[in-house]
């Protein structure tokens, strides 16, 4: 979600937000409101638990999930060695 307020600029909110008063009613913009935390509230604990599932299952079957670690790492060990190769290289120009 916080992708896409990266995309709405101050003055688009104020528009959403006068559209949805003239829609629903300065008194019913609270609930909606409370609605929308629970349900924000309700995603994040499910997406909590989903991770916990798998983090949990993967080390009972002792399944490694650090790949995005390991593969960073590998990259690294390229940038590193690239350097190596061509900082004299670099040097003499």
């Amino acid at each position: 979600m916080n992708s896409i307020l990266l995309f709405i600029s101050g003055p688009e909110i104020m528009v959403i937000m006068l559209i949805v008063v003239m829609v629903f009613g300065a008194d019913k913009i609270p609930e909606i409101a409370r609605g929308l935390g629970k349900g924000m509230r309700q995603v994040k604990d499910a997406t909590n638990d989903i991770k916990k599932e798998i983090k949990d299952s993967s080390e009972k079957h002792s399944i490694d999930t650090d790949i995005a670690k390991d593969i960073n790492k590998e990259i690294s060990n390229v940038k590193d060695n690239i350097d190596d190769l061509t900082g004299p290289i670099k040097r003499q120009f």
